[in-house]
């Protein structure tokens, strides 16, 4: 099954990328990991995508879907693949129907005022990466290694509120388009980690 899902930031998309992967025995792609791969490794398309990103410069859409694209085309993905990262625009959801059409889009569907508040009381080990929450009285020390409990620059209040306008601006699109094309599978994202799961798995089933 060729799937990709969709979520805001906090929405617990990773925890359930790895779960739908796992149970549909497919491979999950987060294209940050291949984007990093292939700058990495210095291939062609990473060497193109680098040159873009050396001037400061957005990379753009023809060359992220052409790393998709020679993703998609290896082994592990014959019998299907989650794609997680990809498509955020919408020539790039185009361009990824031309190259091996979505049967189905998962949408983790989240309150946006809540995932901030989520995502801003986090806090986490900065020795073994343990994590807490202040909403459930976050300690000063690390409970499991001692090491000093700190907030991450990307849980700070105003990074969360621009993650998740950028969130906004870039995903409200690809909604309407799934929903149009029939693919949107919406699920409620505020549901605790295994009713989320739950509601997945069902839904995928009666595809």
């Amino acid at each position: 099954m060729k799937l990709v899902l969709l979520g805001a930031p906090g929405a617990g998309k990773g925890t359930q990328a790895v779960r739908i992967a796992k149970n549909q025995g497919i491979p999950h792609i987060s294209t940050g990991d291949i984007f990093r791969k292939n700058l990495k490794e210095e291939t062609p398309v990473g060497l193109t995508a680098k040159a873009y990103l050396a001037k400061g410069q957005l990379v753009p859409d023809g060359v992220v879907v052409e790393i998709v694209r020679l993703r998609l085309l290896e082994d592990d993905c014959k019998n299907g693949f989650l794609l997680d990262g990809f498509p955020r625009t919408l020539a790039q959801a185009e361009a990824l129907k031309a190259i091996a059409a979505p049967d189905a889009v998962i949408n983790l569907d989240a309150d946006l005022d809540a995932l901030a508040k989520r995502l801003s009381g986090r806090r986490v080990c900065g020795g073994c990466g343990e994590s807490y929450h202040v909403d459930l009285g976050s300690p000063e020390v690390c409970t499991k290694c001692g090491g000093a409990v700190i907030q991450r620059e990307d849980d700070k209040a105003e990074t969360v509120a621009a993650r998740l306008l950028v969130y906004k601006a870039e995903t409200a699109p690809l909604i309407d388009f799934y929903r149009a094309e029939g693919l949107l599978v919406n699920i409620d994202g505020m549901q605790d980690i295994d009713a989320v799961s739950a509601a997945i798995r069902q839904a995928l089933r009666r595809l």
